[in-house]
């Protein structure tokens, strides 16, 4: 069953873009390799292609449908990315995207948190 309220349409369109950002950004490496170790940023491409491709499919498809285990698989992409900031890692230098990429999984895991963890009431 799908969630239709607003808090959970725009957390799953907020992982959505997380998830395009790195399926993009891994099919332009894979394909344009720059400067440097082209067999890396090749390899590195073809990774972050299945990264955002498996989370574009487990946004779009169980997220969606409230499924816990998504919500929780989903956790991958906060931890990703505050790992690549803390850590100085590429791509590129200003590192605001990693920043934007944060703010959205964040949000888009914590809109929705009562869709995935329901209040439990007592009919006592």
């Amino acid at each position: 069953m799908q969630h239709n309220s607003a808090r959970m349409k725009a957390a799953w369109i907020c992982l959505l873009i997380v998830g395009v950002g790195i399926l993009i950004f891994g099919v332009v490496a894979a394909v344009a390799a720059g400067a440097g170790d082209e067999q890396l940023m090749r390899a590195d491409g073809v990774a972050a292609t299945g990264m955002g491709l498996f989370g574009v499919l487990i946004t779009l498809v169980p997220f969606r449908r409230g499924e816990r285990w998504a919500w929780y698989a989903q956790w991958y992409y906060p931890a990703f990315w505050i790992a690549h900031l803390a850590g100085g890692l590429p791509p590129g230098k200003d590192h605001v995207h990693q920043v934007v990429f944060i703010v959205l999984s964040l949000a888009g895991l914590l809109l929705p948190v009562r869709v995935f963890f329901p209040r439990v009431t007592s009919t006592a």
